[in-house]
């Protein structure tokens, strides 16, 4: 069960760029939350999911003998919910444009992880591997608002 979790239903067993195809995914997710729910309930579910994850993460880690291996992808799918917090509050959540930039932002922070978001990756087992992407995901939040806010998007 951990394992499965942790490979977001086996999408991290995809050959080419796991991560980027659990961001992929997460974004009809996040926009059906956002629609359905609003931002508490994508809020909730990537918070939900990065507890859940911490656990099933470290599992898949230690089952595997590598610290932070790529097939396990949860850590993208809530860090890209996460990144998506601010379209609805906008009133953008059709805006195909907004939520492009959720998964450009995000998937930047993710692959360079500039400082600090690079050291939350030394935190020990699951909390390692979750607490960067969230980290990410939180980053790409914030600047999506500030576009948003701005009127650059």
């Amino acid at each position: 069960m951990a394992i499965l979790f942790s490979t977001g239903l086996g999408i991290g067993y995809i050959p080419y760029a796991p991560g980027t195809m659990a961001s992929l995914v997460a974004l009809p997710v996040g926009y059906f939350l956002l629609y359905c729910g609003g931002t508490l309930s994508l809020l909730l579910a990537s918070t939900f999911i990065l507890v859940c994850g911490i656990w099933s993460s470290g599992v898949h880690a230690r089952s595997v003998g590598h610290e932070d291996p790529g097939s396990s992808v949860i850590d993208e799918i809530s860090g890209q919910l996460l990144a998506m917090l601010p379209i609805v509050p906008m009133g953008r959540t059709s805006d195909g444009l907004a939520i492009a930039a959720a998964f450009v932002l995000f998937r930047f922070f993710d692959i360079a992880k500039p400082w600090p978001i690079s050291r939350l990756e030394s935190l020990p087992a699951g909390v390692g591997i979750m607490a960067d992407d969230f980290a990410a995901g939180l980053v790409t939040a914030v600047l999506l608002f500030a576009f948003l806010h701005w009127g650059l998007l």
